[in-house]
């Protein structure tokens, strides 16, 4: 039950960076359903691989590189869908930032829903 919140509430996020910030478009509720699960699959199985091969980097530029690599993750699964479009490697940083602004907002109702 959780799960299936949290992805549903993944793609209400998706909607909200798209009318927050133009350089997202999502077409309708159903990409951003697919696109939300494709995120949350490049975050699961892709992002850990490049956080392990990018860790010189990451260590020199004392984390700052994770932000980029959230870019690639968030422009990747635009890239694979068809209704979820990212205008560029800039937009993708910022709306992979606001993207994950709203997801600790939702890990944090869910963990203080879930928890009682």
């Amino acid at each position: 039950m959780k799960n299936l919140l949290k992805w549903l509430l993944a793609a209400c996020a998706l909607l909200l960076v798209a009318y927050l910030y133009p350089g997202v478009q999502i077409e309708s509720f159903t990409s951003a359903l697919i696109a939300a699960l494709v995120v949350g699959l490049l975050n699961t199985l892709v992002r850990p691989v490049l956080v392990i091969l990018t860790l010189p980097v990451t260590v020199v530029t004392l984390g700052l590189f994770l932000f980029v690599i959230n870019a690639l993750m968030f422009w990747g699964a635009a890239s694979l869908l068809d209704g979820f479009h990212v205008n560029g490697f800039w937009a993708a940083m910022l709306g992979s930032l606001i993207y994950s602004v709203l997801m600790l907002v939702v890990d944090t109702a869910l963990k203080s829903v879930f928890s009682r």
